[in-house]
């Protein structure tokens, strides 16, 4: 496939640059805010405050007109050496006409509130590789793919994995992921299960001091129950990454991720347009305080 190549093209170049990079110093390597759409091992400095926010947008459907943004403002402490703790509000956004299956929607809401609790097991410096567990419990009142109102509970479960190829320069990122869900409509009665599990891998090379460059793959499965027997489709997603440290208080990230394959269920097409979209960009900065 033509997009893989240029994985592993941009892979190789990202590796031959950074290797070349004898003239210029690099900084120390933090994966903790590093990725778009991946997690990194790190987290923080014990006592550490920053006040972070999360713009992410998703559209593209097979047809008619679709796309949905979110926007996150969090506030994260350290309060124990190796954990991260953040409290997370974000607000929605669906614009939605003509689509299979979603009502027509135009709207701006408030959507929900979560926790984000990680807990660093290896430390990168004193192991192999870096090792952290998390989990994010959240609660919306707004579904993320069709707008509608619900009362909707989930949980974010990720293995975060990483390891510097070159210190300083390159580093690669693995995480398990598992996101269950249940959900009922607000005039419902029934409540409905489903699960998200997949995997996520990203490769960032130090270009010049605090400014790294990098790609990202995810694949994801969607299933209709907490189980792993009602398959409904699955995706495969590619792009790249740029994080921007502007400060020593202060750092900036953008990531755009293009489905690449996939298939929904008894739905035509190579691509799985009914669980997923087609593109997701997201937008991150951070401020310490």
């Amino acid at each position: 496939m033509r997009m893989a190549r240029v994985g592993a093209m941009s892979f190789a170049l990202l590796f031959a640059f950074a290797q070349s990079m004898t003239t210029c110093g690099a900084s120390e390597i933090e994966t903790e805010h590093l990725f778009g759409f991946t997690t990194g091992s790190d987290v923080g400095s014990l006592g550490e405050r920053e006040f972070e926010g999360s713009t992410t947008a998703r559209f593209g459907k097979r047809a008619g007109r679709y796309t949905a943004g979110e926007q996150t403002l969090s506030a994260e402490f350290v309060p124990l050496p190796n954990l991260r703790t953040e409290y997370s509000a974000d607000v929605v956004a669906h614009d939605i006409a003509s689509l299979h299956g979603l009502d027509n929607r135009r709207q701006l809401a408030i959507g929900g509130f979560a926790a984000d609790f990680r807990y660093r097991l290896l430390d990168r410096a004193t192991a192999p590789f870096g090792f952290a567990l998390g989990i994010e419990p959240h609660w919306s009142r707004i579904d993320d793919g069709s707008g509608a109102r619900v009362h909707e509970y989930g949980a974010d479960l990720v293995a975060a994995f990483d390891k510097e190829i070159v210190p300083d320069r390159i580093v690669a990122a693995f995480n398990l992921l598992y996101q269950p869900e249940v959900s009922r409509a607000k005039t419902g009665s029934d409540w409905s299960r489903e699960a998200t599990a997949g995997i996520a891998t990203a490769l960032m090379a130090q270009v010049s001091p605090g400014v790294f460059l990098g790609i990202e793959g995810r694949y994801l499965r969607r299933y209709e129950s907490f189980g792993f027997d009602d398959f409904a489709g699955h995706a495969g997603f590619l792009g790249p990454t740029l994080f921007v440290k502007l400060s020593q208080r202060s750092w900036v990230a953008f990531a755009w991720s293009a489905q690449i394959a996939g298939r929904a269920v008894n739905a035509p097409g190579q691509l799985d347009l009914v669980n997923f979209e087609r593109h997701q960009v997201r937008f991150l900065f951070g401020i310490n305080f």
